[in-house]
C-alpha cells in the first residue's frame, strides 16, 4: 500500500493503476463504517484509493476542527488490513496553497436547509475539497456513506452539474448493535450520553413505523413525533425532518404509492457533541 503526500505524487501513483479505480475520501479517525465503504468500493473497481484529510474549510469558527480525532497510524493500519491500493495524505498547504486565489463551489438548492441552515459555510467547504480531491485522483467512482445523506446529495448534484467524470455512489450506513450510526464523533460521547444517543435511531424508527405501518401522510405529524422521541432521550433537537429523497426539499404530503421514497433526517446535540442520522424509505 503506497502513501502519497503531494498532488503530483498522487496523480502519478494513480496513473500506474490498471483497471477501474474507486475513491473513498475520509477525514480519518476511521471506524468500521469507513472500512465498509472501502469494502463496498472494492466491489465496484479493481483498485481502491483512500484520502485522509481533516478539511478546515468545512468547519465553522466554533466547531471542532482543532480537536477532531486524528489517529493516522491506526488509520493506515486499517486501510492496509482492508487491502486498499494507496492512501493520499495531503497537508493543508498542499490542498490550499496561499498563492492561489480561492474559489467558491456550492449547491445552494440542496445545501441551504438542514445542516446547511445551522452551518452556513459547511457545504461550501465540502464541495470545494471534494472537487479538488476528485480532480486530483481522477477515479472512475467515488463512494460516500449514506449516513451523511445531505452531503451525498450535495456532492452528487455538484458532480452532475459540473459534468465531472467520476460517478458518485452512496453506500449504506453501518450501525452499532443498538442502531446508533457509526461516526468518528461518537468517541466524544461521555457517561450516559452514549445510551441517550440511540434516541436518534429510535426517532427514525418511530417515523418509519408511522409512515409504513400506520399510513400517516402528514409530514408535520411525523416530524413532531420524531422530535418527541429525541427529547424523551434528552437530546437537544436541531431538526427532525421528512424530505424528498433526492432533492431533500420539503413535502406537503407523504404520498404512499407515488414511488421514489422519502428521507427521514434527524440531528441533535448531547452536550457539545452534534450527531446526525437518517433513514430512506421506499414508499410505494
Amino acid at each position: 500500500m503506497w502513501q502519497e503526500e503531494t498532488i503530483i505524487g498522487m496523480r502519478q501513483s494513480v496513473s500506474k493503476l490498471k483497471g477501474r479505480v474507486a475513491f473513498v475520501p475520509t477525514m480519518g479517525a476511521l471506524h468500521e463504517g469507513h472500512l465498509s465503504l472501502m469494502r463496498g468500493a472494492m466491489e465496484l473497481a479493481d483498485h481502491v484509493v483512500v484520502s485522509i484529510f481533516v478539511n478546515p474549510t468545512q468547519f465553522g469558527p466554533n466547531e471542532d476542527y482543532a480537536r477532531y480525532p486524528r489517529t493516522l497510524g491506526v488509520d493506515l493500519e486499517k486501510c492496509a488490513s482492508v487491502g486498499v491500493s494507496g492512501v493520499f495524505l495531503p497537508s493543508v498547504d498542499e490542498m490550499y496553497p496561499e498563492a492561489v486565489p480561492s474559489c467558491e463551489v456550492n449547491v445552494p438548492m440542496v445545501a441551504s436547509g438542514l445542516e446547511g441552515e445551522k452551518r452556513p459555510d459547511h457545504f461550501g467547504g465540502v464541495c470545494r475539497v471534494v472537487a479538488k480531491l476528485l480532480n486530483i485522483v481522477g477515479a472512475d467512482v467515488a463512494c460516500f456513506g449514506q449516513k451523511d445523506l445531505q452531503q451525498l446529495r450535495v456532492v452528487q448534484a455538484m458532480a452532475a452539474d459540473l459534468m465531472m467524470t467520476t460517478e458518485i455512489v452512496g453506500l449504506p450506513t453501518l450501525r452499532e448493535a443498538d442502531g446508533l450510526a457509526m461516526s468518528s464523533r461518537n468517541v466524544y460521547l461521555k457517561g450516559d450520553e452514549r445510551k441517550r444517543a440511540v434516541g436518534l435511531y429510535k426517532a427514525l424508527e418511530m417515523g418509519r413505523m408511522m409512515i409504513e405501518e400506520d399510513g400517516v401522510a402528514d409530514p408535520r405529524e411525523v416530524e413532531d413525533a420524531m422530535a418527541g422521541v429525541m427529547r424523551a432521550y434528552h437530546l437537544e433537537v436541531n431538526y427532525a425532518a421528512v424530505r424528498h429523497v433526492r432533492t431533500l426539499g420539503e413535502l406537503d404530503v407523504i404520498e404512499v404509492g407515488a414511488g421514489g421514497g422519502v428521507a427521514l433526517l434527524v440531528a441533535g446535540k448531547l452536550g457539545d457533541v452534534s450527531l446526525i442520522d437518517n433513514l430512506v424509505l421506499d414508499v410505494k
